[in-house]
């Protein structure tokens, strides 16, 4: 490790860990370095993903469609709070008896964990909607699939986009229980000290504090790109509306 990481201290020691094959802390095998770091990232990356798309694939369009006709109320709120209660970890151990050990078990378990932001927020969006927008639309001779389409799901874009950020964050930072289940993600430098030790374990919470930001990131790109242009011209018109109401405030203020 050169001076000017050392300096780091354990910080620069993750660095070096990132980028340097060393041995491992009991010795006979080498640990770190990019190509296990490439390895550790992909996997954590891929049972994030399948989790992330299987949620969205499954429970977006039952969050529409129970908005759409102003069920499920129950089911959405009681989803999210169970969501909440029940511990990643505890869910990860009552799937061993079910599907063993191994890449379908996270996965499960992450699918899970992904659902309730995405299925909540759906609905909540859906719902808050102008109902006389609605109605003007159903006025026109929209089918009930138009009406999602063309009117609720744009509308609702904003609300939806924030579960799908909730759930990418979660998702990715709660993957590094994947090693307790014999799927090797960037959790297991952090859950095998006796291995990687503390630059492992920092190098480790680095990439998957790393990964976590790009993930929110991306999912923010892709709800610019698919915001129609019409509501993003809508949007700044608002927010200059609303700085020039608190402007004259301001100046009050201050005098």
């Amino acid at each position: 490790m050169s001076s000017t990481i050392a300096i780091l201290g354990p910080f620069g020691d993750g660095i070096d860990f990132i980028f340097q094959q060393r041995e491992s802390v009991s010795g006979g095998s080498m640990i770190g370095g990019p190509k296990q770091i490439l390895d550790l990232t992909a996997t954590h990356l891929l049972v994030s993903v399948v989790a992330i798309f299987a949620a969205i694939l499954l429970f977006l369009p039952l969050g529409l469609y129970l908005g759409h006709h102003g069920k499920g109320e129950f089911l959405a709120s009681s989803v999210s709070n169970v969501g909440r209660a029940v511990p990643t970890l505890a869910l990860l151990a009552f799937f061993v008896s079910f599907l063993g050990i191994g890449f379908l078990n996270v996965a499960t378990v992450l699918f899970l964990l992904a659902i309730p932001p995405i299925l909540t927020n759906t609905f909540v969006g859906v719902r808050q909607v102008d109902r006389d927008t609605v109605d003007a639309a159903n006025g026109m001779g929209m089918t009930d699939l138009q009406v999602i389409r063309n009117v609720e799901l744009p509308l609702a874009l904003p609300t939806i986009f924030a579960g799908l950020r909730l759930s990418t964050v979660a998702v990715l930072a709660t993957a590094t229980i994947g090693p307790l289940a014999n799927v090797l993600t960037l959790g297991r430098p952090i859950i095998e000290p006796q291995t990687f030790g503390v630059g492992g374990q920092v190098g480790a919470a680095i990439l998957v504090a790393t990964v976590t930001l790009l993930g929110d990131l991306i999912v923010r790109l892709i709800q610019n790109a698919a915001t129609p242009k019409g509501l993003k011209l809508q949007r700044e018109a608002e927010r200059s509306r609303k700085s020039l109401t608190l402007s004259p405030i301001r100046r009050e203020s201050t005098t």
